[in-house]
This record gives C-alpha cells, structure tokens and sequence, in this order.
C-alpha cells in the first residue's frame, strides 16, 4: 500500500525553541506556551477550546498547525517502520 501524500508544515511556522525562552523548551511561535501543555490538556480529557481560553496568545490555526504537525510527523515515521 503506498503512503497518502501529506500536507507539508514546516516545523519552524509553527514551534520554536530559543535558550531566551523558557530555557529552550518547544513553545508555540511567538508565544511563552509549551507545545506540551496542549498535548498535557488533552491527555487529561481537556477540550481545545478549553486549552486555547487558558492560553489566549495560542490562536486556534496555531493549535491545529500542531496537531496536524503531531499527525504528519507520526504517520511518516509509521509509513517509514513498515517498509
């Protein structure tokens, strides 16, 4: 079975890491949020919605960029394994 074809993000559109910020950890660009805080709201049960209240400077396009990211980086990496 070949792979589907997946959307590109590029990596640096939507995470940064910057020793000035937080000591280097993964953030959502422009902001001070961990990457991991999202995936932390949603392995306890948490809404998207309820992530992005509590994290105003997280846009709703910047969360999803992510997941998406998350997906793509997943699925390659199993496509990957299998041959």
């Amino acid at each position: 079975m070949e792979p589907k074809k997946l959307k590109t993000i590029a990596v640096d559109s939507v995470i940064t890491s910057d020793d000035e910020i937080l000591s280097g950890t993964p953030v959502f660009k422009s902001t001070r949020v961990p990457i991991k805080n999202l995936i932390d709201y949603l392995e306890a049960g948490d809404s998207l919605d309820e992530f992005l209240d509590d994290f105003p400077s997280v846009s709703r396009d910047q969360a999803i960029q992510m997941l998406e990211l998350a997906k793509e980086m997943l699925l390659t990496q199993v496509y990957a394994n299998s041959h």
